[in-house]
C-alpha cells in the first residue's frame, strides 16, 4: 500500500499532528529536556517519558525476541562476534500501545530536530518508513563494530536519519560515535536522532555489568521508499 493513502503516514515531514493526540503532545513535550550536544555534530538528543519506556520493557520481556541479525554480502545472517542482541521488530502501522505513543514521540523529537537543523526544512519529505526494532543486549554483548546506518550499497538507501532511545540505565553501557569523538551515555529515555550516513560511524559501548534495552529505527525519505514498494524492491 502506498504511503500516501495511509491514514498516519500520509507524505508529510512529520509535521502532522494525529488526530485527538494534541492535549497528549503537550504532555510529552513537558517532558522533553534536551541533551545537550553542539550543533557541530549534527546530532539532537532530548529524554522522553520513562513510564513510556517502562511499558516497552515489558512489551519484550512479554515477548518472545530473535537473535539479531546482520547484512553480509546481501544476506541476513547471525554474527554474535559483531552483533549480540536479541530483537523484537514493530509495523509501522502498528497502533496498540505503547507504539502509538512512542510513535507519536519520535514525531515531536522530529520537530525539535528540524528546529535545531532547519536546513532540514529544505529536503524531501520524510518519515518512519519501515519497522523499528526493540533491542535488548545481554551482558557482554552489544553492536560491536562500526558501521552506519545507511551505506547505499542495499535497501538501506532511503533511510536520512535514525533515532534510538535507551530504555534503561547501563552505567558503562552506551554508543561511541567515531568521528564526533562523542560516547552517549545509556541514560534511561534518552533519545538520540542523527544523520544515517557514513559521517556518523558509530558501535555500541559494551556494558559487562548489565543488559541493555534500546528501541531503535529510521527515518526514510517516503516518496523513495514508496517508489521502492511500487517497483517490487523491498516490501
Amino acid at each position: 500500500m502506498a504511503y500516501s493513502k495511509r491514514e498516519d503516514y500520509k507524505v508529510q515531514k512529520f509535521y502532522k499532528v494525529q488526530p485527538n493526540t494534541i492535549q497528549n503532545e503537550v504532555k510529552r513535550k513537558t517532558e522533553m529536556k534536551e541533551y545537550k550536544l553542539d550543533t557541530t555534530t549534527l546530532m539532537g538528543a532530548w529524554y522522553i517519558s520513562k513510564k513510556l519506556c517502562d511499558k516497552i520493557i515489558k512489551v519484550m520481556n512479554n515477548n518472545n525476541l530473535s537473535p539479531g541479525i546482520m547484512y553480509r554480502q546481501g544476506q541476513q545472517t547471525v554474527v554474535k562476534e559483531a552483533k549480540e542482541s536479541f530483537e523484537l521488530s514493530v509495523g509501522v502501522d502498528n497502533n496498540s500501545e505503547p507504539f502509538r505513543e512512542y510513535r507519536q514521540t519520535i514525531q515531536d523529537l522530529m520537530r525539535l530536530y528540524c528546529k535545531k537543523y532547519d536546513e532540514m526544512d529544505n529536503t524531501a519529505y520524510f518519515g518512519i518508513g519501515e519497522k523499528y526494532n526493540l533491542q535488548k543486549y545481554p551482558i557482554g554483548g552489544g553492536f560491536k563494530v562500526w558501521h552506519c546506518e545507511n551505506d547505499f550499497k542495499s535497501f538501506n538507501y532511503d533511510r536520512c536519519l535514525v533515532f534510538m532511545t535507551y530504555l534503561n540505565d547501563v552505567e558503562d553501557g552506551g554508543t561511541s560515535f567515531k568521528y564526533q569523538n562523542i560516547n552517549m551515555p545509556a541514560k534511561k529515555g534518552l533519545t538520540v536522532l542523527w544523520p544515517a550516513y557514513w559521517t556518523h560511524t558509530h558501535k555500541g559501548v559494551i556494558s559487562f555489568t548489565k543488559e541493555k534495552y534500546i528501541a531503535t529505527g529510521w527515518l526514510n525519505y517516503i516518496e523513495h521508499r514508496q517508489m521502492q514498494i511500487e517497483q517490487g524492491k523491498i516490501q
